[in-house]
């Protein structure tokens, strides 16, 4: 299908990406799955997106866009990325601070293009900041934000994948400070530039945990906290086959629920918020745990309100019977991906096509974003398209 016929809740908005790594492909994909026309532009040649070469089906995050491939070091590119953002709501970039400047693409001059445009910024430190100019990763950018050493086992903080920084501080809040851009600009006609810090939104991420420090309710360890593993009834237990259960009934009723099926009627566990009693609690109901497998203990639980699920790896959770039941994942091009979210009951979203190859729609986007096909092949004479 055409990208910009899209039918999600955001089509008809028109997006330009310029292809990166990590949060920025995130962002990419779930603006397009719920529907928006979002054109990649991506190298001449080929890179690596750190999951393998562009274009792999394999590369989830890169579905759902158009992709035209241009050579940025001629002017004939740059003006043709220029051109396309004055056509666009958004354009979104994850470079470090002056790249986009010194290509003669910055903000500056697309919204003297077009004054509407909005231009999200995807840095690990943001625009600003001694940190700035510096490399980093995930792990980094949530180790100054508090998340990091709050997350782990009592003799090491781990880190929680990429997903904290990247997707849920870097990705999610470029797709929010977009779309809210956006709003804007359209009852103003005034766009602006989103400076999208992934060491900000990891912050912002940690707000409940930092009012739980200031009311005394966080020790400053792991592993002696509510939601960090510390309390007995809620964290991960192994089971007898050596798979895992995950427990998690805070509130009283359902700790009774759970205490009822599991068969656990020690009074030891009538103090439930009693924290110096968790170390010895936790001794005891792992042990509990281990008496049985993974199933049966699925077999005691689900359906209950005890608060529980059993943690799946990723071979098994698309067959999970919750997860079937909502098409929770759903299979491209023979790859098992997640499929769009959150859910929309008139206008649902939809991946619109499998991860481009760059430069797979050169003349298709290009022709459907307002170019001429004299323009077009005037573009690929001169080597910048």
């Amino acid at each position: 299908m055409t990208a910009n016929k899209a039918q999600g809740p955001l089509g008809g908005l028109k997006v330009v990406e310029f292809a990166g790594i990590g949060p920025g492909p995130f962002c990419g994909m779930l603006l397009s799955d719920l529907g928006a026309d979002v054109i990649r532009i991506d190298r001449k040649v080929p890179g690596n997106d750190g999951v393998g070469v562009s274009g792999s089906p394999h590369a989830v995050t890169e579905r759902g866009r158009r992709s035209i491939a241009l050579d940025l070091k001629r002017p004939e590119a740059i003006e043709t990325c220029l051109t396309l953002m004055e056509r666009a709501d958004a354009t979104f970039e994850g470079f470090r601070p002056g790249v986009m400047e010194r290509l003669g693409l910055g903000p500056n001059v697309a919204l003297a293009r077009n004054p509407k445009l909005v231009y999200g910024r995807m840095t690990g430190w943001g625009q600003t900041g001694p940190y700035a100019p510096l490399a980093g990763h995930d792990i980094n950018y949530i180790s100054i934000s508090g998340a990091l050493d709050a997350i782990g086992l009592q003799d090491k903080p781990v880190p929680p994948l990429n997903l904290v920084g990247d997707f849920g501080g870097g990705a999610l809040y470029l797709a929010f400070g977009l779309l809210a851009g956006v709003l804007h600009a359209r009852e103003t006609g005034i766009g602006q530039v989103i400076d999208c810090a992934m060491s900000d939104g990891a912050a912002s991420l940690m707000a409940m945990f930092y009012g739980f420090r200031a009311r005394g309710m966080w020790n400053g360890g792991r592993e002696g906290n509510l939601l960090d593993g510390g309390a007995h009834f809620y964290g991960t237990y192994q089971c007898a086959d050596g798979k895992w259960i995950s427990l998690g009934p805070i509130e009283p009723q359902f700790y009774a629920a759970f205490r009822k099926l599991a068969g656990i009627d020690d009074p030891a566990f009538d103090a439930q918020a009693d924290r110096s009693a968790w170390p010895a609690l936790r001794e005891t109901l792992a042990k509990r745990i281990a008496e049985r497998s993974q199933a049966e203990w699925c077999a005691v639980f689900e359906g209950s309100d005890a608060c529980f699920a059993p943690v799946l790896d990723m071979a098994d959770a698309p067959a999970n019977p919750h997860n079937a039941a909502r098409g929770t994942f759903v299979e491209l091009g023979g790859v098992v991906q997640p499929a769009p979210a959150p859910r929309f009951s008139v206008t649902p979203g939809a991946i619109q096509s499998p991860p481009p190859a760059p430069g797979q729609h050169n003349d298709a986007a290009l022709g459907d974003w307002g170019l001429s096909s004299d323009e077009i092949a005037a573009l690929r004479k001169t080597g910048a398209l």
